[in-house]
């Protein structure tokens, strides 16, 4: 038994230390991090005595498994694979300890309540890193070209189709913003798009409405200075949803990325009659933000053809547009020709 226990315990430390790395150094989650050390800490014996057995009981050399190969296990497709493989590592040693404590006499004078639980709290750990991970892969796309499709803006055109006509420009991020449809419609045109940028490896943003963006399974929400705090925002959506928030300073730039959001929004860069309330930030404010920031800077206000390339210039990830885009007879060309501008991004 004591073989046992050591080979499973050394999977259970080196897992949680893989696991521990990717929250630290991929993740930047130090909540996480702190949570995976702490387990890994609590389930390893500290019992001086017990370690001696442990390491006198060890027999690699004479470990008839140790050098067996299944087809397949070593692989990682990617860093989904790894921390996959690396729970399920934990896990199955857990399970392993928690069965040796059904055996008479095979205590070790260890704490077997907290391994037994430790089991259910490394299946909660392992799903908020692959949220967290798959949210990490979303906003990594916010980049390029980003388009807001607005309901009243698209002045009677089907917000399907002219989504499906940004997407072939070249569009890399379709964001709904509606202020007057009925939720019950605006839920239909919201689902219809969440399908067509699915299909085609584009993110879905819902503007303003959680309940919405929740329900219809979109990429993420995006907020306002006068909608829900971010911090409340992040708390309410799901752990893969991408969160971002419209600023006009550097000090609202930076409290958005402490609550939680994933990327920030500047503008009004230029004057523009799209939106009523905006407020102006130039492009300093965008080079300042950009400075202060380590999330994705999505630039929006009064962008076009024309001055696009001063703002990707001044330090934006991606660019926001609406009448730019939606605005022209053929939105696929218009969109087409922003990309150009950007410079391909």
């Amino acid at each position: 038994m004591l073989r046992t226990l050591d080979a499973n315990l050394n999977r259970i430390g080196e897992g949680l230390r893989v696991l521990e790395d990717v929250c630290r150094f991929t993740l930047n989650d130090a909540d996480l991090s702190e949570r995976l050390k702490t387990m890994r800490h609590e389930l390893l014996p500290r019992d001086r005595e017990l370690r001696e057995k442990l390491v006198g009981a060890r027999n690699a050399e004479g470990d008839r498994g140790a050098f067996l190969d299944v087809e397949g296990e070593g692989e990682r497709s990617d860093v989904f694979g790894l921390v996959g493989a690396n729970a399920r590592r934990v896990q199955q040693s857990l399970r392993v300890l928690e069965e040796i404590t059904k055996v008479p006499g095979q205590d070790f004078g260890m704490d077997w309540d907290k391994i037994k639980h430790a089991r259910f709290e490394i299946y909660e750990l392992e799903q908020r890193m692959l949220l967290k991970l798959s949210r990490r892969d979303k906003t990594n796309k916010i980049k390029g070209l980003y388009l807001i499709l607005d309901t009243e803006a698209l002045g009677g055109r089907d917000a399907v189709e002219t989504a499906r006509q940004a997407i072939q420009g070249g569009a890399g991020v379709i964001q709904l913003r509606d202020k007057k449809l009925p939720k019950g419609e605006l839920m239909a045109i919201a689902k219809a798009l969440r399908q067509v940028c699915a299909e085609s490896g584009v993110l879905f943003i819902v503007n303003d409405y959680l309940d919405a963006a929740l329900a219809c399974d979109a990429d993420g929400l995006h907020i306002g200075q006068g909608d829900l705090p971010p911090a409340d925002a992040r708390r309410l959506l799901r752990g893969d949803m991408v969160l971002g928030c419209s600023t006009a300073t550097v000090e609202e730039a930076i409290r958005a990325q402490e609550q939680g959001a994933d990327y920030i929004g500047v503008g009004s860069i230029y004057p523009t009659q799209s939106k009523a309330d905006t407020r102006p930030a130039g492009l300093d404010t965008l080079r300042q933000v950009k400075e202060r920031v380590s999330i994705p800077v999505v630039a929006i206000g009064g962008i076009n053809e024309d001055n696009v390339a001063g703002v990707i210039e001044a330090g934006a990830d991606a660019v926001a547009v609406l009448s730019a885009a939606i605005g022209a007879s053929d939105v696929k060309e218009a969109s087409r020709r922003l990309i150009e501008a950007i410079g391909g991004k």
